[in-house]
């Protein structure tokens, strides 16, 4: 049987060109979705959420559980500063499934502020890794190296406006970055943002901000779209509360918050990046040449000279 045609190519008849690569493209994006949602009856929210599941979580009647997602990976340890980062067997996790590891720990074993990796082993290698699902990264101001630490502050912020309806009719949006956002050199916070910018903004006549490099990025330069930690909002700029207390003033003054998710520019760095996490290349990224940047050595003269032509012009 004939399958219909995507009802965009039978309303614009410039398209009938292009209709064999339209389809299957289109035919592409369910499969993939297909594949995506193979284990959450299918469920994209259920996929797109799986923090929920993975990573550290305090449970409500007290205690954590910590999980990760790692198939290639032979034995996995949770290390940090409770353990003074060295492996011991109560931090080692269980293979629950084909490629699912748990470790549940005491109250008392884990507290706010705690900084964590793992230890994973693979057949022929280990290294430390930063959990993929993470929801705390910070730096060292010293060495410089990204750790996940354990955020659970006796007194959470929690929301005070309560579920925001937008009035987004014209939608104007004010597309910003809280590290450059501020007059005086370095590093922007959450906190000055809120204090010194959202008025301006709002006194403007904007009703939304789009956030840039909301997602933790090991290299600033990289206006975060080099990401490293997906479900960590960038520890540079303040706490996951400060981030909260921006979006509450936000609301409160009217502006929607947009965040940027910038999924295809996951760094491949395997200190604070996602790369061979378990030990093996094609876990968050292609498994050959294709997750290389390409690299061009063979540049015409013609073309070098034309460059330097434009630039003298310039």
């Amino acid at each position: 049987m004939r399958k219909k045609k995507l009802a965009f190519l039978r309303n614009d008849p410039w398209l009938e060109p292009y209709a064999p690569a339209i389809e299957g493209r289109h035919q592409d994006v369910e499969r993939k979705l297909e594949e995506l949602t193979a284990s959450t009856n299918g469920s994209l929210s259920d996929f797109a959420n799986a923090y929920k599941y993975y990573g550290l979580h305090h449970l409500p009647g007290g205690g954590w559980i910590f999980r990760e997602f790692a198939p290639n990976a032979t034995e996995i340890w949770l290390t940090g500063t409770f353990s003074d980062w060295k492996l011991e067997e109560k931090y080692k996790l269980t293979r629950i499934n084909y490629g699912d590891w748990q470790l549940k720990l005491d109250e008392d074993e884990l507290h706010n502020g705690d900084l964590f990796k793992m230890f994973v082993k693979w057949n022929g290698g280990e290294g430390e890794r930063i959990p993929a699902y993470a929801e705390r990264v910070v730096q060292d101001p010293e060495t410089k190296i990204f750790s996940a630490q354990v955020y659970a502050p006796e007194k959470p912020y929690k929301f005070k406006v309560k579920n925001f309806a937008p009035d987004v009719k014209p939608l104007l949006i004010y597309e910003c970055h809280i590290g450059m956002a501020q007059e005086s050199e370095g590093v922007g916070s959450y906190n000055e943002f809120r204090e010194k910018i959202l008025p301006r903004i709002a006194a403007d006549g904007y009703n939304a901000i789009q956030i840039m490099a909301i997602q933790e990025h090991p290299y600033y330069g990289s206006f975060g779209y080099h990401v490293s930690s997906f479900y960590a909002p960038s520890s540079r700029f303040g706490t996951p509360d400060d981030l909260k207390r921006l979006i509450d003033e936000a609301h409160k003054l009217g502006i929607s918050v947009i965040m940027d998710i910038v999924h295809s520019h996951a760094v491949k760095n395997e200190i604070e990046g996602l790369g061979r996490l378990d030990g093996s290349y094609d876990l968050y990224f292609y498994g050959d040449h294709r997750r290389e940047p390409i690299v061009v050595t063979d540049v015409p003269k013609e073309f070098v000279e034309e460059l330097k032509k434009e630039e003298a012009a310039v």
